[in-house]
């Protein structure tokens, strides 16, 4: 392994979620690497501002408005990067919401939104980047998963949270079979409690911190940049030989 294999000059990497937290940690990362990278998120002013930081870095950078609940604002997405890039290379499939809603007061919109977004969400981006990758036989696919998609958390209820991530898990390994040897490699990451703003109201709950680190071997909470370098490692031709892995960065919390 040489650092050529983290190069990433020349590529063009599309990130949903990318105006803030992990997306946006990933993209300095990408663009550090010599990558140019759009910003798509649901936000415009952070988004416009996250595209603008990336352009000061001297890559090549817009932001795209994107709800990726709905299958046609992510093609509209798909269609607009690549009038203006004409490839992409890496896509990160990031966006996500978090809620903590017990089961049996878990409305149907609360149910059908955590599903849009976690799950509906990574498999629009997937299909309609995928699509493009498939047909020039090349491309690196890194979903945010999660490790709740992997355990049940606790203290807080977050049933339809954890159900919508486990689905994650396992698209992203049937996608990587479906087109492994069509060249498009397919991965995820589960990150576990990172220091973001979707979890800041968590961090700021004295019921539920105590557990959390208590839980956690390392006794601290992860930073996005933690998950940014986790995700890098996946899109980089470092990882030419893994696709359908789900790489869990939790500080340990999973080992126990």
């Amino acid at each position: 392994m040489s650092n050529s294999d983290f190069d990433l000059t020349g590529q063009t990497a599309l990130i949903t979620g990318a105006a803030r937290g992990i997306g946006m940690a990933t993209a300095r990362r990408f663009a550090s690497a010599g990558a140019d990278v759009i910003i798509a998120d649901f936000i415009a002013d952070v988004g416009r501002e996250a595209a603008a930081e990336i352009e000061s870095m001297g890559r090549r950078s817009m932001f795209i408005e994107v709800d990726v609940r709905l299958s046609e604002s992510v093609d509209r997405m798909a269609a607009v990067a690549l009038e203006n890039f004409s490839r992409i290379d890496i896509l990160v499939a990031n966006a996500g919401i978090a809620q903590a809603v017990a089961a049996e007061e878990c409305s149907d919109e609360d149910w059908l939104n955590m599903i849009a977004v976690n799950l509906n969400g990574v498999f629009w981006c997937c299909r309609a980047i995928g699509r493009h990758m498939l047909e020039r036989g090349s491309g690196a696919i890194v979903n945010t998963a999660s490790m709740s998609g992997m355990i049940s958390n606790t203290p807080q209820p977050q049933a339809h949270y954890n159900a919508a991530k486990a689905g994650v898990i396992l698209l992203t390994k049937s996608l990587a079979g479906e087109w492994a040897d069509r060249g498009v490699r397919v991965n995820c990451v589960s990150p576990g409690y990172i220091g973001t703003d979707m979890t800041r109201e968590g961090f700021s709950n004295d019921d539920w911190r105590p557990t959390w680190l208590a839980m956690t071997p390392q006794g601290r909470i992860g930073a996005p940049e933690d998950i940014a370098a986790a995700i890098y490692y996946l899109a980089s031709p470092a990882a030419k030989f893994a696709t359908g892995a789900n790489l869990v960065v939790d500080g340990g919390y999973t080992s126990w």
